[in-house]
């Protein structure tokens, strides 16, 4: 008998939808440094949040200030335009 291999969900800051987490995308405060920074592998030491690769859920999130919140930090509208950069493909 087969096992079904478990997906892990993550919930969208900006949708607020359950994803899988591969779907979405890490928004890390670094552990020591207080810095933030995207995750690509979902590696990174430090406080994690995720959003979907999707212009509206950023907006959303970023008007609510639900990134902020999750990760416990203030953020200056500069380091939003390069989340946003990085996180949002360009169409």
């Amino acid at each position: 008998m087969q096992r079904v291999k478990k997906i892990p969900l993550r919930k969208c800051l900006g949708c607020q939808e359950m994803k899988p987490k591969k779907e979405l995308v890490r928004i890390v405060r670094a552990a020591h440094t207080d810095e933030i920074k995207i995750d690509i592998k979902g590696k990174m030491a430090g406080r994690g949040a995720y959003i979907c690769r999707n212009s509206e859920c950023f907006e959303k999130a970023y008007k609510t200030k639900r990134i902020e919140k999750a990760l416990e930090r203030e953020i200056s509208p500069e380091i939003y335009e390069v989340l946003k950069k990085e996180i949002v493909p360009v169409e």
